[in-house]
């Protein structure tokens, strides 16, 4: 049975740029390293392995992104222009407490809607967003 999950890893190109905007949106870095090392690469696979990390934090504590940006080996594929309906793990979907004014907020970072702003029944607002490096994340405000 597991405990919780504990993050979802995205890789990046801009390190500094990609912790600025999930900073605006709210998000806490927790902590910044660089991980070195065959050892690291026996969990990944990818052998001896240098990457910066960011691991940031919801305002809750009970989530967290962990940011990477691969040094050695380099990066081999991108799937940042997928759309959402391909496979694999493409999008971070974040609840907000104000939608237009965590997307104003954001929009000063880059981001871009990817359709419109949506209501689905009388439960959410919710909207997906290209950030930077083209990454797809989802907002959505609780109504009512």
């Amino acid at each position: 049975m597991i405990v919780r999950m504990d993050n979802v890893g995205i890789v990046v190109s801009d390190l500094d740029a990609v912790i600025a905007f999930f900073r605006e949106l709210g998000l806490e870095l927790e902590g910044q390293t660089e991980v070195v090392g065959e050892w690291a690469g026996r969990v990944t696979g990818l052998g001896d392995q240098r990457a910066e990390i960011a691991m940031m934090r919801t305002p809750d504590g009970h989530s967290r992104l962990e940011l990477s940006r691969f040094l050695e080996p380099s990066v081999v594929s991108d799937h940042r222009n997928a759309p959402v309906n391909s496979l694999g793990y493409l999008r971070v979907m974040f609840a907000v407490d104000d939608l237009d004014e965590t997307l104003g907020r954001l929009r000063e970072h880059g981001a871009e809607l990817v359709g419109e702003v949506v209501r689905y029944e009388d439960v959410y607002r919710l909207c997906y967003i290209r950030g930077p490096e083209n990454l797809l994340i989802g907002l959505a405000e609780e109504l009512g």
